[in-house]
């Protein structure tokens, strides 16, 4: 399969037409005899791409005592002072949620959080991860630039980005394999559920996988 998937992500490449920009490797399931109603059928998971997603993440970070370690990276800072402007900023906050993929939060603020962001951030999946109080924002950091989101709602299909047009084809074949079998996994049929997949770049045609 491994082999197969390889050759298939080259005619991806090859198909796809060079744009100005580096293009994204999308991987789209499709799903068959699931019943999309029931709750537990769905999925809101997170998965670490064993290549790594080729870029940099938007984090955000909400923090009192790791404010200095904090200020280190690149990532958005809220303090403990803002949360509450900010839970009432539903505009801003929704902005924030679209635009920032990852949000961590010194554990003992996590209460809080979820009492001025929650309505917000907690239907779109984008709750903090918690940052030990004491600990290293660096770690989590390293962690946003491999995870993905493998999202099954009210449609039969996942779409997960696997990675950038400028990382090498053997990367983007083990970052599909590792999907592949993930979802499979968490699938209440396995493979039986799966009714196919494709891969693509952004701006490129699709090519199906064979699964």
């Amino acid at each position: 399969m491994a082999e197969e998937f390889l050759k298939e992500i080259r005619e991806a490449k090859e198909k796809a037409k060079k744009r100005k920009f580096i293009q994204t490797w999308d991987l789209i399931i499709s799903l068959k005899n699931i019943d999309l109603k029931k709750p537990e059928n769905k999925l809101n998971l997170e998965f670490p791409l064993p290549e790594g997603r080729g870029k940099e993440t938007k984090v955000i970070f909400i923090v009192d005592s790791l404010l200095v370690e904090a200020k280190k990276t690149s990532g958005l800072i809220i303090t403990k002072g803002e949360l509450e402007k900010l839970g009432k900023d539903k505009k801003k906050l929704k902005r924030y949620a679209d635009e920032y993929e990852w949000w961590f939060c010194e554990a003992p603020l996590m209460p809080l959080v979820g009492k001025t962001l929650g309505l917000v951030l907690g239907p779109r999946g984008k709750m903090p991860k918690p940052v030990p109080p004491k600990g290293s924002v660096q770690p989590f950091i390293e962690m946003s630039k491999k995870l993905v989101r493998v999202m099954l709602r009210d449609s039969p299909v996942i779409h997960v980005p696997v990675g950038k047009e400028n990382m090498k084809e053997e990367q983007i074949m083990k970052n599909v394999l590792a999907v592949m079998n993930f979802v499979k996994e968490k699938l209440p049929k396995g493979k039986m559920n799966m009714k196919g997949a494709c891969i693509k770049l952004t701006m490129g045609p699709p090519v199906r996988l064979k699964v």
